[in-house]
């Protein structure tokens, strides 16, 4: 079963979704494959990755405010500061989405819903080069 991996780095200007859909069917063409999977996984604990709505980007704005209220800044209880006041809630926000999704391929296209697409969402305030591990496998 032939597999193809790469690293995308993905540049953020502070907290936000970051469609990385593009990116992704740009190497499931590279690789060959014409039905299979591809697994996105990323390396850091201050950022995630998700599926999500990609036609409204409201949607996405109301899903970064909703976790933004779930998991605030300068929460006294917090020891884990070091980085500043979003460091440890840029943690758990990672820690309650995701590191990792997998997308079907099919007949060498992504199979994501009509109004799906993959985003990095960035937790920390700063900009910040993310790497974002890319691996297709199937036929």
């Amino acid at each position: 079963m032939p597999v193809h991996q790469t690293k995308l780095t993905v540049r953020t200007s502070g907290q936000g979704t970051y469609e990385i859909t593009d990116a992704l069917a740009r190497e499931v063409k590279r690789s060959g494959v014409r039905n299979g999977l591809v697994t996105v996984f990323c390396q850091h604990t201050s950022c995630s990755l998700v599926i999500m709505e990609n036609a409204d980007p409201s949607a996405r704005r109301d899903l970064e405010a909703w976790l933004n209220r779930l998991v605030p800044e300068n929460d006294p209880l917090f020891e884990h500061t070091t980085e500043g006041p979003d460091d440890m809630p840029s943690h758990i926000k990672m820690a309650l989405t995701r590191t990792s999704e997998t997308v079907p391929v099919g007949d060498g296209d992504l199979l994501l819903g009509t109004w799906q697409g993959v985003f990095l969402w960035e937790h920390r305030r700063a900009s910040h080069s993310r790497n974002v591990i890319v691996t297709v496998l199937g036929e």
